[in-house]
């Protein structure tokens, strides 16, 4: 896709950071001979929705630039979880192919096959009897951006593909599993229930395992990474490698629930074991593992304990690795021009809900109206109120109004009392998770 190319190419010139990104089909890409050799190469939203000749020449390709010792990430749809959905999906494309105009746009045509795909299930048809769980799936589509879908569904190619099928692809690039990149995949209390776990350790072989635990789970989405000569480390390599494992929470400690969700559903967390180690965490300053485990060692909280709670705290999306002390200050120069690029695209539009972070090194999620508090911030605007007069003239100037409870603030009082309230418990909240993150970017 040129645009996305060329959009990330912008926000790498803004950077300055020697991003080098390319519109060119892997045909064109993978046969280049002056390419390195790869310690990482990721396949995000890739796989499933691409020829076999195409995953024919990326195989070969990480075969060929992946480095001995080289981590692999690939993502993909799988079986069983798509099992039911495939002759719907069939259907749904068909009827976009056979019965939608070309003049139409692909929009029009997906629209037109959803609708004919719930007037065909509410005929009581009897696939949609024995599979019921197709009809609550159609509804959640119905929901999703169209931009989405023609690539989840309505692309030319799509194959849901069993692990064992991953397996057999990968074979040639000499590539083992290594592990679920889903943090909560780690976790089996959240996932599995007793009966299953019992059966799955009762399989000697580890990668019919997966296949075994994939039924289970009924997975539809698997995030895997697979290594080039993968070596385990001893229990004690091991422990000593975590415990140097840099971490920072990432949300502020009141939004963070003693919950996490997994197959099994949602389930609580053990309050004597996470209390104490958000409450370490909550001034949002980096630690290692190994000084969280000093603190909370008086708490009669062990080393497992710990370990496994910081798995479940990332796989939340409240904990994240931080980079080494020496990386931040050299990214934040290049973060800062980032943030304030991204900042200032906020002023006429919400599709950019990320900023980024020189300490995690990756993007933490700030609404449009954060981004432009911050933009005031950057800026000179020191409190709460001017804050939020700075936002409204934004909105002001584009004709545009606040959302609230469903309806359409019209009065400009009203629509700068509720920004006046927003931006203050934003000074309260979340502005001192940025400056400990180093997202705001320096002031004039």
């Amino acid at each position: 896709n040129p645009a996305q190319a060329g959009f990330a190419q912008e926000l790498a010139r803004v950077t300055n950071a020697g991003a080098q990104l390319f519109d060119q089909s892997f045909a064109e890409f993978c046969v280049r001979d002056e390419l390195p050799e790869f310690d990482f190469i990721g396949l995000h939203g890739i796989w499933s929705w691409i020829s076999d000749e195409n995953r024919a020449l990326i195989v070969d390709f990480v075969r060929r630039k992946l480095k001995v010792g080289g981590v692999f990430y690939i993502s993909y749809n799988t079986q069983p979880g798509w099992a039911a959905m495939v002759p719907m999906r069939d259907l749904l494309t068909e009827h976009a192919r056979v019965l939608g105009a070309e003049g139409q746009g692909i929009v029009s045509r997906i629209d037109a096959a959803i609708d004919f795909a719930e007037r065909l299930l509410a005929t009581n048809a009897g696939y949609a009897r024995v599979n019921p769980q197709v009809a609550e799936r159609i509804k959640k589509i119905k929901e999703q951006n169209r931009n989405y879908l023609a690539h989840e569904y309505f692309n030319r190619d799509w194959d849901p593909m069993a692990f064992s099928s991953m397996a057999d692809w990968l074979a040639p690039a000499k590539l083992g599993f290594a592990c679920s990149a889903h943090y909560l995949d780690q976790i089996d209390a959240v996932n599995l229930t007793a009966e299953q776990q019992a059966l799955l350790k009762d399989i000697p072989d580890a990668m019919f395992r997966q296949t075994a635990r994939d039924f289970m789970v009924n997975q539809q989405f698997r995030r895997d990474y697979w290594v080039k000569g993968a070596r385990l480390l001893n229990p004690l390599e091991q422990a000593e490698a975590l415990r140097t494992l840099r971490l920072v929470l990432v949300k502020p400690r009141a939004e963070v629930a003693l919950t996490a969700t997994g197959s099994l559903g949602e389930a609580n967390l053990q309050e004597a074991v996470y209390k104490p180690i958000l409450d370490i965490l909550s001034d949002h300053k980096v630690r290692t593992l190994g000084q969280i485990e000093q603190i909370v060692r008086e708490q009669g909280i062990n080393f497992v304990q710990l370990a496994q709670a910081v798995v479940v705290l990332a796989g939340a999306g409240a904990l994240a690795g931080a980079q080494d002390e020496h990386l931040i200050g050299p990214a934040r120069k290049q973060t800062d021009r980032l943030n304030q690029h991204l900042m200032s695209k906020s002023r006429g539009s919400n599709e950019l809900s990320y900023l980024v972070s020189p300490v995690t090194g990756g993007g933490i999620a700030v609404p449009r109206f954060q981004q432009l508090f911050l933009l005031a911030r950057a800026q000179g605007h020191k409190q709460p109120a001017d804050w939020a007069q700075f936002v409204w003239q934004i909105l002001a100037a584009q004709g545009q109004r606040i959302i609230k409870d469903g309806s359409t603030l019209e009065r400009p009082e009203d629509n700068l009392a509720e920004l006046t309230a927003q931006a203050s418990d934003f000074a309260e909240k979340q502005l001192p998770l940025f400056k400990a993150l180093q997202i705001e970017p320096h002031t004039r």
